[in-house]
């Protein structure tokens, strides 16, 4: 492991269509730069082109939700590897097989996804890969209180004209978090650059410089409780943090009304646990299933990280309103 020291359908995106922000929730039981070219080919590689159809995006999720509901009854991931990539896939994928390790039973025990008032967000954009958000209420809030609706935006992407539509990225925001965004002349969302937000979260993790993120739970928090638990008695524990913003874990954003934007950037973290000579060194239950390698003295536990962020305007800090974290990974040492 580099770096380490040993969530009725409406939609969004055509003119004249309607669309308004509706009713953030636990995750999972189990976290573009256009190019420019005046060419049109055959699969609009280098056409400005929306990227899906409304009824194509809609059978996208409809896609996705059948997959996932079946894996996650059967606690299976082989079931929905292919409507999955990305910090996404990866989180849900591993979550299965952990938590058939934990409780085979339980995936029977757990109530389907489901899914209303949908919008999706289409963009407009030349060359691969293709990409649109939908917007979703779901059966997954805890209760009835208004003050605690979620709304789970799913980030699907397509790597090429031959290929599936897979979920990318999660987002579970309150419907006050999810702002308004920019349309173009045909009412179809604007993307945004995204820039290197993953790269900058791990530098900010590790040392705690640059003005790239306000303060919070996953920024200073985090650092804060890192600090905390690397003085747990009979333990060391040390911490690395890699960007992943490469192949499906790219980032994608879109324009804001107020010029801003709205991120979807993923990160890797690494936590290594080494015990004392009279310490039991034993990986969590969850652990077990994707654990490498003999457990002497140490182990290291790898996090697949899947955050949405608000970039103000101005270039300010970016602000965390969602991220989703999943164990991916573990080796003995």
């Amino acid at each position: 492991m580099r770096g380490l020291l040993r969530r009725g359908e409406r939609a969004y995106g055509a003119r004249g269509v309607r669309g308004r922000y509706g009713a953030r929730g636990g995750l999972l039981a189990l976290a573009l730069a256009l190019t420019t070219t005046g060419c049109v080919t055959v699969h609009g590689e280098t056409a400005l082109v929306p990227t899906a159809t409304r009824g194509e995006a809609a059978t996208a999720l409809k896609r996705f939700r059948a997959a996932y509901n079946e894996a996650a009854r059967d606690l299976d991931p082989a079931k929905d590897a292919a409507v999955l990539a990305g910090p996404f896939g990866a989180i849900t994928q591993d979550t299965l097989r952990a938590r058939k390790a934990q409780d085979p039973s339980s995936g029977r025990r757990a109530s389907p996804l489901e899914v209303s008032d949908v919008r999706y967000l289409i963009p407009r954009q030349r060359g691969w890969p293709r990409w649109f958000v939908a917007d979703t209420d779901t059966n997954r809030d805890v209760d009835e209180d208004p003050a605690r609706d979620t709304r789970w935006l799913f980030l699907f992407t397509r790597s090429g004209p031959e290929a599936d539509w897979r979920a990318t990225y999660l987002a579970i925001l309150s419907p006050r978090e999810i702002p308004k965004f920019r349309t173009d002349g045909d009412g179809y969302v604007v993307p945004a650059t995204p820039g290197a937000l993953s790269r900058a979260y791990a530098t900010f993790l590790k040392d705690g410089k640059g003005e790239r993120f306000a303060p919070g739970q996953h920024t200073t928090g985090w650092r804060e409780q890192r600090a905390k638990n690397a003085e747990r008695p009979g333990w060391t524990i040390q911490w690395a943090d890699e960007p992943a913003d490469t192949g499906s874990f790219r980032p994608y954003a879109l324009r804001t009304a107020d010029g801003g934007s709205l991120a979807f950037f993923a990160s890797r973290h690494y936590e290594r646990r080494t015990g004392a000579a009279n310490v039991s060194v034993v990986p969590p239950l969850a652990a077990k299933p994707l654990l490498k390698g003999r457990v002497d003295r140490s182990y290291t536990l790898a996090y697949t990280s899947n955050a949405t962020v608000r970039v103000p305007a101005s270039g300010g800090p970016a602000v965390f309103l969602n991220r989703l974290q999943g164990l991916t990974g573990a080796e003995g040492g």
